[in-house]
């Protein structure tokens, strides 16, 4: 008689105790994606009239520090990112929770630039950064055969703070003020900081595999420069993909087109949502409306980040690559030009099926290319150069806009960027070995009952 099969995505054999490390990972996955809400575009422009009023900054002003932040939190990122690899995941979440607490309590605190600066510059290293960072590498380092709905189960957490947080923010902010709002989001982190912790205590780190000594200069990644050749298969067991270095990735050209792909989802939405106040304002748009749109994107998000989880193990992440963006770059096109208030639901709609899909891939893209053992050192990068689109989209659509260029332009130009990207992707030199959910079907279909 088999065994009975318990719910949610299975990694691989090993019993009741296997399958509960699984779930409470997930779990954990999920609360640090939502616990990394206050730290996104969405939730933290919602504060953008009232932290422009208080701190007297024009909108250039204010897109110039949210540039520097970000820009700032990419750097710190690229420098912290292997912590995740060489740290148990409860240290790093015991540091890291706590910490983006510490901004939000920085923001409710600011009176003047340099402090909103600093709060920017944690909301956005360790909501943005750090903690997409430290789930995205969990899971992709735990799971497999199931990774793609490993991933898409897990980033709903995202989803649910993309549907939830504007509505409640913009609620309280009614009654205990824009900066209450603040305090209340200190002290629900401080709280989830514990529980979600306590989620990690069985996590455990790859296992070990033979490797030649690390190359001056880049402790901890064998096969770095210096030692041509030399790499690891993959730590995890059933995982066909040999694993790579970061410098390996880094000398690799398919490395590049793939990351215009997947930067293209953050530019896209950091841009949009960024400037969503003076967009509306600019088109007599509703408010109550245009926020009310945010609902259209996270159920579209959530539906296609599931759907593409189930694709994603059958097929493999690259084969989706060229197709993902072609929704958000229609989108940006209805958007640029129509002027009409559907034209932003259309969009939101189109953006939501691009961005549901590129949770799913981002989680699965990066493993099924170059392996587990450095995945966190490589994914660092990834995010790194992610969190630089989001950054650079909000500013250089700030300074176009001080200069006349409406936001016509610059959502066509978006929309270029979207399928030029997908060209990319569908011309790639080579093709990663076959994912393991095409290549052990029976088994997923197992599992997935």
């Amino acid at each position: 008689m088999g065994a009975a099969r318990s719910p949610g995505p299975r990694n691989r054999g090993g019993g009741d105790g296997r399958d509960r490390r699984d779930r409470r990972l997930l779990l954990g996955a999920f609360l640090l994606f939502l616990c990394s809400s206050v730290g996104q575009t969405f939730f933290v422009s919602l504060f953008a009239h009232d932290i422009r009023a208080e701190h007297r900054l024009s909108h250039g002003g204010y897109a110039g520090l949210y540039l520097v932040a970000t820009l700032a939190g990419a750097l710190a990122l690229a420098g912290s990112g292997h912590l995740v690899d060489r740290h148990p995941a409860r240290r790093v979440v015991l540091l890291t929770v706590p910490a983006l607490a510490l901004g939000t309590a920085a923001m409710a605190l600011s009176r003047h630039p340099l402090p909103l600066l600093v709060a920017l510059f944690l909301l956005r290293f360790l909501g943005q950064g750090m903690l997409t960072h430290t789930a995205f590498t969990l899971l992709g380092r735990r799971f497999t055969r199931s990774r793609g709905r490993a991933v898409s189960l897990a980033t709903l957490g995202l989803s649910v703070g993309e549907a939830l947080f504007p509505v409640a923010a913009v609620a309280l902010a009614a009654t205990v003020g824009w900066r209450g709002v603040w305090w209340l989001a200190a002290a629900l982190l401080l709280a989830a900081g514990a529980s979600t912790a306590a989620l990690f205590t069985a996590e455990r780190r790859p296992a070990p595999t033979p490797a030649p000594t690390p190359a001056p200069g880049e402790p901890g990644e064998p096969g770095a420069p210096g030692r041509p050749g030399e790499t690891n298969r993959a730590a995890q067991p059933g995982d066909p993909t040999p694993s790579r270095t970061r410098a390996e990735a880094l000398r690799d050209p398919s490395f590049y087109r793939v990351l215009l792909a997947t930067a293209a989802p953050a530019l896209v939405s950091n841009t949009v949502f960024f400037h969503q106040a003076h967009l509306a304002q600019s088109r007599n748009w509703s408010l109550t409306a245009t926020a009310s749109a945010f609902t259209v994107y996270a159920v579209a998000t959530v539906l296609c980040n599931l759907v593409g989880g189930r694709l994603l193990d059958r097929l493999s992440a690259l084969a989706l690559l060229p197709y993902f963006l072609l929704p958000s770059g229609a989108g940006l096109l209805l958007l640029g030009t129509v002027d009409a208030q559907w034209g932003l639901f259309a969009f939101m709609a189109l953006h939501g099926v691009s961005n549901g899909l590129s949770l799913s891939l981002f989680g699965a893209t990066w493993p099924e290319l170059y392996g587990v053992h450095h995945l966190g050192a490589i994914r660092s990068v990834v995010v790194t150069a992610l969190v630089f689109a989001s950054a650079a989209g909000p500013g250089l659509s700030g300074l176009l806009l001080d200069r006349g260029v409406g936001h016509p332009t610059h959502l066509v130009a978006l929309a270029v960027y979207c399928f030029a990207a997908s060209a990319l992707t569908a011309r790639l030199p080579h093709r990663p070995s076959p994912s393991p959910g095409r290549r052990h079907r029976g088994d997923v279909a197992a599992r997935s009952g």
